[in-house]
C-alpha cells in the first residue's frame, strides 16, 4: 500500500508578492487547546478567509487531548504547512501554553484567541495594520468599548468578569477596559521584553503580560462581539478563582515569596487544624495515647495536604491516574524527614516541657514546612514552574 502524496498548500499574497509555503510568515496565531476536536477545522478554514493576503501561520498549543484534537490538527497539518502543532504533556494552563506558542514562533506580530470560535478572527488583519502603521506594542480585542459585545454571556459570568477586571486594576500599569480579554496581538519585541517576568499562571496571560512588562505596554482597544461557544465545554471551572488569586498575588509578592509557598503554606495550615481536630479526636473519642493519636494526625494531615496541593498548587502540573498514587508515595517519602521532625518536636514539647497538645502539635508541624516545600516540588511535582 502506497501513500499518497499531500497536495502543496497554497501560496500566500501579501503585499501583491507571492510568498511561497514554508516562508518566515509575518504573524503567528497561537491558540491553547483542551478537547477541541470539533473547532480545529472551522477555525483554520476561517483564519485561512481573514487572513487572505497575509503570511501567517496558526500554532495549537495542545495540553494532551484526549479527544483526537491532534489527530485533527495533524490532518490539516498535512494539508498546509502554516499549520501547526505543539505537543505538550505533563503540564496544563492557558498561560503557559500561550507563552510557549509564542516563543516557537519567529513571526514579528504574535496573536493570542480561543479554539472555541467564540473570539471574531474578523478583527485579526485590523489589529495587524494597527500595530504595522501606529506606535502599539499590543492591540486588544475588546468586549467593553465603544461597538463590542458580551454576545449571550451569562449574567453570573458578566458579574465574575467585571470583579475580576476591577481586582486587575491594582497590578496593571495600564487602563484597560478588558484586562479578562484573551484575544489580542503583541509585537514580539514587545512580548519579548516581558517573558521573562511573566507568571504563567491561570488563564489570564493578558493580564500577565501588563503587569510584567518593564515598561508600560503602549496599547490600543478595538471592539468586537464576543460569541457563544458552537462545539465542546468551557474550560473554565471553579478553580479559575484560585487560578486569578495566584496571579494577583505573584504580581504583588511574588519577587519577594514565591506564591507557590503561599499557597503551600496555606494548604500547610488547612494541614495543622485538620491534625489537631484528628488529635483531639483520636484522644478524646478514642482514648488513643499521645504519641500514637499524634502519628494518626500527622499521616491524615499529610495525605490531606497532598490532594489539596495537587489541586490548588501545582494544578498546572496536576498528577492524574497512576501518577496521583505515585505522586501520593513521593510526597509521602519526601515528607517524611518533616514529618518525623514534626513528631519529634511536638513529643518533646508536649512531654518534656509540658505545652498543651495542641500548642505542641502546632509547632511540630511549622518544623518540617520548608523542608517539605522545597523537597515536594523537586520530586512529587517534578517540573518547577517559575515561583
Amino acid at each position: 500500500m502506497t501513500l499518497q502524496e499531500a497536495p502543496d498548500p497554497p501560496a500566500v499574497q501579501t503585499s501583491g508578492q507571492t510568498v511561497p509555503p514554508g516562508a518566515v510568515p509575518e504573524l503567528a496565531v497561537v491558540v491553547p487547546t483542551l478537547n477541541e476536536r470539533e473547532n480545529i477545522a472551522p477555525l483554520v478554514g476561517l483564519l485561512a478567509a481573514a487572513l487572505a493576503g497575509t503570511a501567517w501561520e496558526v500554532i495549537f498549543v495542545d495540553d494532551d487531548s484526549t479527544d483526537g484534537t491532534r489527530e485533527a490538527i495533524y490532518a490539516l497539518a498535512a494539508l498546509d504547512g502554516r499549520v501547526r502543532c505543539l505537543h505538550r504533556i505533563g503540564r496544563r494552563g492557558l498561560s503557559s501554553a500561550c507563552i510557549e506558542g509564542a516563543l516557537a514562533t519567529s513571526a514579528p506580530y504574535i496573536a493570542v484567541m480561543d479554539a472555541d470560535l467564540q473570539h471574531d478572527e474578523r478583527l485579526l488583519p485590523r489589529m495587524l495594520s494597527a500595530l504595522k502603521t501606529e506606535p502599539l506594542d499590543i492591540v486588544v480585542g475588546s468586549r467593553y468599548v465603544a461597538g463590542g459585545g458580551v454576545g449571550a454571556m451569562s449574567d453570573a459570568r458578566q458579574r465574575i468578569s467585571g470583579v475580576a477586571t476591577t481586582l486587575s486594576r491594582y497590578i496593571l500599569r495600564a487602563t484597560v477596559a478588558d484586562s479578562m480579554s484573551g484575544f489580542f496581538m503583541v509585537r514580539r519585541a514587545a512580548f519579548s521584553r516581558a517573558v521573562r517576568r511573566l507568571s504563567g499562571i491561570g488563564f489570564k496571560i493578558l493580564m500577565d503580560l501588563f503587569a510584567s512588562a518593564p515598561e508600560p505596554l503602549r496599547h490600543r482597544e478595538l471592539p468586537y462581539e464576543f460569541r457563544s461557544r458552537q462545539h465542546g465545554e468551557s474550560k473554565l471551572d471553579s478553580l479559575v478563582v484560585w487560578e486569578y488569586a495566584m496571579l494577583i498575588g505573584d504580581k504583588l509578592v511574588g519577587r519577594v515569596i514565591p506564591v507557590r509557598f503561599l499557597s503551600f503554606a496555606l494548604v500547610g495550615g488547612i494541614g495543622v487544624i485538620v491534625q489537631l481536630l484528628v488529635l483531639e479526636l483520636a484522644r478524646k473519642g478514642f482514648a488513643v495515647e499521645f504519641k500514637l493519636a499524634q502519628a494518626i494526625a500527622i499521616i491524615v494531615a499529610m495525605v490531606g495536604n497532598y490532594f489539596l496541593n495537587n489541586v490548588l498548587t501545582y494544578r498546572d502540573l496536576r498528577l492524574r491516574g497512576w501518577r496521583f498514587l505515585v505522586g501520593l508515595v513521593s510526597f509521602c517519602l519526601v515528607c517524611s524527614a518533616g514529618a518525623v521532625a514534626n513528631w519529634g518536636a511536638a513529643t518533646l514539647l508536649f512531654e518534656e516541657l509540658s505545652f498543651p497538645s495542641w500548642l505542641a502539635s502546632a509547632a511540630g508541624a511549622s518544623v518540617g514546612a520548608v523542608w517539605n516545600y522545597a523537597m515536594s516540588g523537586i520530586t512529587t511535582w517534578r517540573r518547577r514552574a517559575k515561583g
